[in-house]
């Protein structure tokens, strides 16, 4: 029955606020809400599975955490009818927010570092907010290409709002990012008329296709067993390039060495944290990362958030 809820322990150090104020940075976000000290959802239950994709249930969670000690998932509607769908949500919200990670290098790291130390003690706890849906990443990563962060945003929502699930809650509507099953036939021109390239356009319709047909998996590219080849076989795709490739590693794959180095939002975080009159080269960025050497993901997340 709705109200029922769960609990999901969190390695330490962990911030609740922190991640709760990166995922408010923009008034755009249209696959959760920020209510206060908590944030509602909807859910997909089932595994990413091996083959194509079937009928999914999607379930509205409300997450708070009041000590930074656990997570308190509610269930809003209606709950999980199997312990299988229990387990998908919980481990949803796992890979959401990084929970498993241990945080203790990075910190050593970290601390004292004349750039890094600043940020990773003003933003103590924060974990990469991930994006655990191979299909929602690589559209997100597509999507963001070559335009400004707010009209990224609205191109996210509009997939959302014309082929995504969605339901009603308190005067509210909560929508989930489509599965690939949804765009793997659409028309081009659709997508245009959301104001996508055609370039684009192509590439979240040749993706759609690879998933749905099985060709193409969270679960397959980990199977890999190597970051570096997960990145080979994505930029084998028509429009992903390494910068998409990067982004997905990070936020999906949680791959904590992903360095999207191409990425101007972290050229442009880079230049004010150092005092730069120009945007750093690709040579300056390989050099300041190098003390932070496997955890460059991090490191990129936090310099960021350090823009907004």
């Amino acid at each position: 029955m709705p109200g029922s809820s769960f609990e999901l322990a969190v390695r330490q150090p962990f911030s609740f606020a922190r991640c709760l104020e990166y995922m408010a940075r923009s008034p755009l976000e249209s696959l959760y809400e920020v209510r206060g000290s908590s944030v509602i959802r909807l859910v997909r239950a089932a595994q990413e599975p091996e083959q194509g994709y079937g009928p999914v249930r999607s379930y509205l969670v409300e997450i708070t955490c009041p000590d930074d000690e656990a997570l308190y998932v509610r269930f809003l509607q209606d709950e999980p009818g199997s312990g299988q769908e229990l387990e998908g949500v919980k481990r949803y919200i796992r890979e959401w927010f990084d929970l498993d990670r241990d945080m203790k290098h990075w910190h050593q790291l970290s601390s004292g570092d004349p750039v890094m130390g600043k940020l990773a003690a003003e933003f103590y706890g924060l974990r990469i907010i991930g994006i655990p849906d191979l299909y929602e990443a690589l559209c997100w990563a597509i999507a963001g290409q070559q335009v400004n962060l707010p009209f990224a945003y609205k191109l996210k929502a509009r997939l959302a709002e014309t082929y995504g699930e969605s339901v009603s809650w308190e005067g509210c509507d909560y929508r989930r990012f489509p599965d690939p099953s949804a765009l793997a036939e659409a028309d081009i021109a659709e997508l245009q008329s959301l104001q996508f390239t055609r370039a684009k356009s192509a590439a979240i319709i040749e993706t759609a296709a690879l998933m749905t047909r099985g060709e193409l998996s969270r679960a397959g590219l980990l199977a890999l067993g190597d970051f570096a080849a997960a990145e080979k076989a994505l930029v084998g795709i028509r429009g992903i390039g390494p910068w998409t490739a990067n982004y997905v590693r990070m936020r999906c794959l949680r791959d904590p060495g992903a360095f999207p180095i191409g990425d101007v939002g972290l050229q442009n975080a880079v230049r004010a944290q150092l005092g730069m009159d120009r945007k750093p080269t690709t040579a300056e960025l390989k050099d300041l990362f190098a003390p932070w050497s496997g955890w460059e993901a991090y490191a990129t997340f936090y310099l960021w958030h350090s823009l907004y």
